[in-house]
Order: C-alpha cells, then structure tokens, then sequence
C-alpha cells in the first residue's frame, strides 16, 4: 500500500510534460510539390467580424471521389450569398471532419478546397434557427488543371513528420507487398533491419515495439519473430518516436516503432483481398468489415509461407586447457516457415460521448531450419577429429492478446478512458540433432526440448483535459503483472533405441515474476511566439520474484524516475527546431533470461541469464526539419548513454573442445553520438526521390575474463554508416514503379563487430477501375543474395562468421476491394500501450 499511495502522491505533487494536441503538426503532410502540407496551404480568408451569431452547427466528412481516403486540413468556408465574402470557416481533420459552430439562421454558400481537387460549392444552403445541417460526406474529384506548369497531385508523402514522432507511410510501398513487416520496416528513416529480421534503431536494438499502440507477448518474445507474422499489405503506416512522452512506458533506450495496421472507416460492408506468389514466399489475406449505426465489427486473417536457404562458414580459435584449438566449420540451411494472424474487433457507440472497443488477435508461427554441419577441430595444428552432424531446429509459437476499452469524452480534448489486456504466447524451441560417421551412419542422437510460456496482464486509466487553449494536462497509472515459465530438458539416443534423459545436460526449471506499478503527469503549453514546451514525469517500481529447481534468484525490487522534456520552435511557417531529453528503463526480455543450454550448434552454444537488472539510459537529440522549394529536409544529432549494459560475453566452454559460449551480463556501458539526415524532393509532382543517410560513432567498455580467469576490463569503439535511398514515379492509367536500396553498417560490439549487408528492390504497380484493387510485379536482390561478415576477438579466443542468404526473389501480388460502403468517422479507442522489455537482440547461427 505503501508503494501505490507513493505513485498516487507522485501523480499528485510532479511537474509534467507536454505532448503537442494543438493543430495539424509542423511538417507534416505533403502536398505533391514537395512543401508540407501546413505551409503550404492557402492562408483562410478574413472573415467579417460583424457577421451574426447563432446557435446552429454545419458538420459534414471530405473524402476523396474514389473513397479511397479522407482529405484531412481541407479548406472549409461559409460565405455570405449577399455580400459574396467569407464569414466564418474552419481545416478538416485527420479523419476529413469539419464543424462549424455559431451559425445565424440565413442563406449561405459553401466553398470546399483542397489543392490537387476541384472545388467544391453548395449554392443554397439555408439554415433554420437552432437547427444543425449534417452535410454527410463530401465528395472532392482530383484536379486536373495546371499549377504553376506542374499537374499538381493531392497525395500523401512517403515520409511525415508529425510534433513528437517520424511518420512512414507504409501503404504507398509498392516493392513491399507481399512481404512481411521487416521488408515495410528497412525502408524507414533511422532503423535497420540485419538478416535475422532483428532490427535498430539509430545503431541500438534496444527499443519497444507496439502493434496499433498495444504491445503483445509475441513481441516481447521476439521482436523479430513477430514482424514475420505481420503482413506488409495490412501496414497502414510506421511511426518512429525517438523522444516519448512521459505517457509511454520507460522502456525502449533509443525509443519506440508504433506499427499501425489499416483499419475501417466504412458503413456498409468491405472485403479486402490481399495475395502473393513469389520465389521465396506466398501469402493470402482476407480482411473484412462492417459496420452499421454505432456498432463495427472486423474480422481478419493472413497467412504467409516463408522458404529460403542459406549457407554459413565459422572459423574460430580457442586455447583450453593450454593448447590452441582451431575449428573449421561449413553448414548449409534451408528454412520453411507458416506464419498466419487472426483478429475479430468490436467498436459500439454507447453514446455520443461514450464508446467501448474490444478485440481479439490470434498469432501462429512454425518456423524450421534444417542444418547439415561439417566440423573440422585442430589442436596446436593437427587434425583432431570431424563430424557430421544434421540438426532440425523448430521454433513455433501461438499467442492471443484480448484487449477492451472504455472511452468517456467530455469535450474537445477532455476525456477519460480505461484500458485493459490480457496477452499470452506459448513457445517452443526445440532441436534434434542427428550424429553421423562419415557423413552416412548414424552414431548417436541428441533432442532439446523447451517450451516457454509467456503471461501478461494490464489494467490502466488515462484523463486528459485542457487548459485555458495552449496547454494540456494528462494523468494516468498503470499495472502490469507478466509471469514467464520456461521448462527445457536434454535426451539422448544411441543409433537405435530411444530417447533417455542426457546426463551430460541436466534439465530445468525457470519461474519468473515481474510485477510493474507506475503513474505519469504531463503538461504542455504553448506560446503565442510559436514555442511548445513538453515536460513530463513518470515513475514505475518494479517488483520480481525469480526462482529455479534448486532454489531462489535473488532479484532486489526497485523504482525509476523517468523525466522528459520537449521543446520545439516554428520558424516562419516552414521550418520547424527541437530539442528533446528523456531518460529511458531496458529491462531483459525473455531470450536474455532463458537459462536453457542450447548447443543446436555445439561449437557455437547460448544460454540466458535470469539474473540481469535493467539498462538505465539517457538521451538529448536536436533535430531542425525545413521546407525548401520542392525539397523537404530533416537533419539530428543525437547523444545517448547507457549504463548497467545488458552485453553479449562469449567465452571458450569449459568442457567442449573448441567451443564458445555466449551469454548476457550487466557488465558495462554503452555511448553512442550520432546524426540523422533525411531527404524527400518532388523533381516533379509524379517524380519523388527520398533517402537517408545514419552516421554514429559508438563507444562500449565492459569486463570480460582474462586467460587466466580473472575479470579484465575491455572497451571497444567504432563508426557505423548506414543509409537508404527511394524513388517512386506516379505513371498515367493507374501505373506506378518504385525502386529502393539500402545499407546496413558493421556494428560495434564490445568483443568484435556484426557486419553489415545491403538490399535493394524494385516494384510496379496497377489500379484497377474505381481504385477497387492493384496487381503488381516485385523483384528483391535479383542478382545475388546477401553476406554477412562477423568477428569476435579476446584474449582466449578469435571468431570469424559468414552467414549467406540467397534471398532473390520475384513476386506476383494481387489486391482486391469488394464491398458497397460509405465513410463515416472512426470511433475513437484507447488501447494498452506496453513499452517496457528489451527485445530478443540479434541471433547466432
């Protein structure tokens, strides 16, 4: 009680932060000649200031004629048919929304643009005393006519940049499709994705990953296992949030990746048909949806087959025991992978200030790698031994998250709500592992069996409430209890007969409790001189309880301070500076704190530790983002500093000849200063061409054993560059080609370095009639896969890895609408926003 009644107190008695609720952001929106959408809208016209006042409302949705969007910051005006002059007016919303309150009793016209569309006009429109006019949705038609010798196109840049966060507009890439969300997710400013899907950001995988703002067990699993179960078709956009609020959980060092999925804005009934045939995968999705007066229901499904090959080589050293062994290793791979995702989503209008939401997601993942190993081992140069060794790994998983939320809206901006989820993945890594003589006989074989099972539940309330018109005040506590049981068990069997319990390899037993309790306070206020300032607080005790079969890990409880603070500034219109400092929590996920002892590869084993604290990390970043001409430009600089290091430590075993093990330990820190520079140019309103480049200098020091045993102190530095360049051409007819490449850079770690690799694609694209659908052609590193080129180096041993994955491929896709449908706005839903385990990291072969 004690502890709750702190975090009460805190919310009470802290200063706040500020997260920006006030108009469309600085930047954001494109508006097809590369300026943003803000500044580049047409001024709103002076109003008379003696126009009459009354009591009636004109509400009304501006969508495009195709239905295939809203057309959000569209020009609103109510003119006076008399005087022909404006009298009052107002932006649509993001959703295409527009009010317009006040209003006399009269005849009016009203006038409706948008650059990019042709006007819309309705000549008589009379109002009644205190009656409300509901215009419905509105329809605009794309324009045709020539501005400034350029046909000028309405749509929305690849690339946003909204108040607090990168926007990526995932459902304009055409060379994704068919894919998964790792292929969506190298294409974005700041991350990186390396072979095994794991992904960075800005050089760290330390980061949190959401789905819809929710988190789910299969991500705190395995960030890269879970973008493999999301398809790149359902992708609406990705939001990159370097500087979160203090609404956020704490986790995440470098910071979050919101993936948003597409969602219905439609009465009536739609069905979308989403299809792949490719080289290296196929897919099928359906996505339907319907929607009737205040109720929406969804229900979805998408699977996708994965298959590919790979091949890897390791040369690596040891000296044990006195004598220098040397190990020569060749393998070749074959992956087969089904991953599928479910949803059935509810959404009711209780009222019209009151809405309920609630949905269920099914995950599913069977993935196998099929391994045949040739080892050479050499000690002090001669030819020890060579065996031949065929391992099937498995690793599968099914998890369900079910959320439901509450929503009370009191007015603009004021509102409460209430989130809660319950999340659980169930699974299984296993591996079997076929010893041979001479590449034939079978002399012996090996099983590990662990099964993993994954709990998550969360309650949490929100309220959020203006001040005055330029400030905001939000506050909300929060509970989360996660418990992991992980069970694993070596066996063991001669070339015939059975299995039996491996002696060499005991089994375990893992229990794990984490419970977290935290609260935030924010407040935001906003100048009349074009300064925001954000600040915030948030504090989160943690309490865990761990224990094995033998007997209980002592983990202490502790509690967190989390500040942030925001600051931006407009400059004219078109420029936009900030600066942002947050301190963020890294907790170990469950790959760092699985005991289990997997030897797939004997000469390169794993193994978890249930012991490891938390990464305390603070950030700074400035960043200044402009509108130049046709050009948009965004330039940071980011410093970043972690201590209590979660690392990756590699040693010789103790026991097997030539091998090295690797574990994770709290053994030192990490600094990182680095720069982000982003382009977006319209050469013409159908030609776009955007890239990137990333550019950090990382520091790590930690302690590591000496050759005698004993703990050393160590540190390692190094540059790391990265980039990725885009263009897109919008051609007549409904045709579209895009092309794409980029770069991920060697990685410092504190014993060696991860090499890089590179992808490139290029894709084309089809409407249909009415934009009721899209076939498209896509290629994928068509002329030869990719490498990658690791080392470890100490003083008891030395490693080389090269992994290659022959990853060409060409893929047919088919999209189809079919449904007769209307838009309407979006019921407005909360969700659980669970930003706070440290991901599975990057993976050894």
């Amino acid at each position: 009680m004690k502890k709750l009644s702190f975090i009460f107190a805190l919310i009470i008695l802290s200063s706040a932060f500020v997260n920006a609720q006030f108009g469309p952001p600085p930047g954001g929106g494109g508006d097809g000649n590369g300026r943003s959408r803000q500044a580049n809208q047409p001024a709103m016209p002076s109003f008379e200031s003696t126009a009459p006042k009354g009591n009636s409302k004109i509400t009304g949705y501006v969508v495009d004629s195709a239905l295939t969007g809203a057309v959000e910051f569209a020009n609103v005006s109510l003119i006076n048919k008399t005087t022909n002059k404006p009298i009052d007016g107002t932006i649509a919303d993001e959703k295409g929304k527009f009010s317009l309150t006040k209003i006399a009793a009269g005849e009016y016209k009203l006038l409706i643009t948008f650059i990019g569309y042709d006007n819309k006009v309705f000549e008589n429109l009379k109002i009644e005393k205190g009656k409300d006019v509901e215009l419905g949705v509105i329809k605009l038609s794309p324009s045709s006519k020539m501005l400034e010798g350029v046909t000028v196109s309405s749509e929305k840049s690849m690339i946003e940049e909204k108040v607090d966060r990168l926007v990526y507009n995932a459902e304009k890439d055409l060379s994704s499709r068919g894919g998964d969300a790792a292929d969506v997710l190298k294409k974005v400013p700041m991350l990186s994705v390396d072979l095994d899907g794991n992904v960075s950001l800005r050089g760290t995988t330390n980061i949190k990953v959401l789905i819809n703002n929710k988190p789910s067990t299969i991500v705190a699993s395995s960030i890269a296992d879970a973008l493999k179960m999301i398809p790149a078709d359902l992708i609406q956009k990705v939001e990159v949030i370097t500087s979160p609020s203090a609404k956020y959980d704490a986790e995440g060092a470098a910071g979050i990746i919101n993936i948003i999925t597409k969602k219905s804005t439609i009465e009536g009934f739609s069905l979308n048909i989403d299809s792949g045939l490719g080289l290296r995968g196929s897919n099928l999705g359906l996505n339907g949806s319907y929607r009737s007066g205040k109720l929406g229901v969804t229900l979805g499904g998408f699977g996708r087959a994965f298959y590919n090959k790979a091949s890897t080589t390791l040369d690596q050293s040891t000296i044990q025991n006195g004598n220098t062994v040397l190990t020569k290793q060749s393998a070749d791979a074959k992956d087969n992978g089904l991953f599928g995702r479910y949803n059935l989503g509810f959404d009711y209008e209780i009222s019209k200030k009151q809405s309920l939401a609630a949905s269920i997601n099914f995950g599913t993942r069977n993935f196998t790698r099929g391994q045949d190993y040739i080892t050479d081992l050499f000690v002090n140069n001669n030819l020890s031994s060579t065996s031949f060794r065929n391992v099937t790994s498995k690793d599968n998983s099914n998890s369900i998250d079910v959320n439901l939320d509450y929503v009370r809206t009191f007015k603009p901006q004021q509102e409460w709500s209430v989130s809660t989820m319950y999340s659980q993945n169930n699974l299984t890594n296993n591996f079997d592992a076929d010893l041979l003589n001479n590449a034939k006989d079978l002399v012996s074989r090996q099983r590990n069996l662990n099964g993993n099972i994954n709990r998550e539940f969360t309650v949490q309330t929100d309220y959020t409430t203006p001040v005055k018109t330029n400030q905001l005040f939000e506050f909300g506590v929060k509970s989360i209890f996660r418990k992991v049981d992980s069970d694993y068990q070596y066996l063991f069997a001669g070339s015939t007969g059975g299995f039996a319990s491996d002696a060499k390899n005991p089994s375990g037993l893992l229990k794990y409790s984490q419970n977290i309790s935290s609260g935030y306070l924010s407040y935001t206020y906003s100048t009349k001189n074009k300064y925001t300032f954000k600040v915030g607080t948030r504090y989160e005790y943690t309490s865990i309880e761990a224990n094995d079969q033998k007997s209980s890990i002592a983990i202490p409880s502790y509690g967190n301070l989390v500040p942030s603070i925001n600051i931006s500034k407009s400059l004219g219109g078109t420029s936009t500076l900030k600066l942002a400092y947050n301190n963020r929590i890294t907790r170990p996920g469950l790959q760092q704190l699985n005991p289990n002892f997997n030897a797939a590869n004997p000469q390169n084993i794993t193994v978890g530790n249930p012991s490891l604290k938390p990464e305390i990390t603070n950030n700074v970043e400035l960043s200044l983002s402009t509108n130049i001409n046709k050009t948009y430009l965004n330039i940071a600089f980011f410093g970043r500093q972690t201590n209590n290091s979660i690392l990756r430590i590699s040693a010789p075993s103790d026991t097997l000849a030539g091998a090295i093990v690797t574990t994770f330990q709290n053994v030192g820190k990490q600094q990182t200063l680095g720069t982000n520079i982003f382009g977006n140019v319209f050469l013409t309103s159908k030609w776009t061409v955007n890239g990137g480049i990333d550019l950090m200098y990382n520091y790590l020091d930690g302690q590591v054993l000496d050759a005698t045993g004993k703990l050393t102190s160590i540190n390692n530095s190094g540059v790391t560059i990265g980039g990725r360049l885009m263009t897109q051409v919008t051609l007549p007819k409904g045709w579209g080609i895009q092309g794409f490449g980029g770069y991920r850079g060697n990685q410092v770690q504190l014993q060696g370095m991860q090499g890089g690799s590179g992808m490139y694609s290029l894709g084309f694209k089809k409407d249909l009639a009415n934009k009721k659908g899209s076939f498209g052609l896509a290629v994928e590193n068509i002329f030869g896969g990719m490498k990658m080129t690791s080392t470890l180096n100490s003083a008891q041993f030395n490693q080389v890895s090269v992994n290659n994955i022959y990853n060409q491929n060409i893929k047919l896709t088919l999209n189809l609408k079919i449904g007769n449908m209307k838009f309407v706005e979006q019921k407005k839903t909360k969700g659980v926003k669970n930003d706070d385990v440290k991901g599975g990291g990057e993976t050894n072969n």
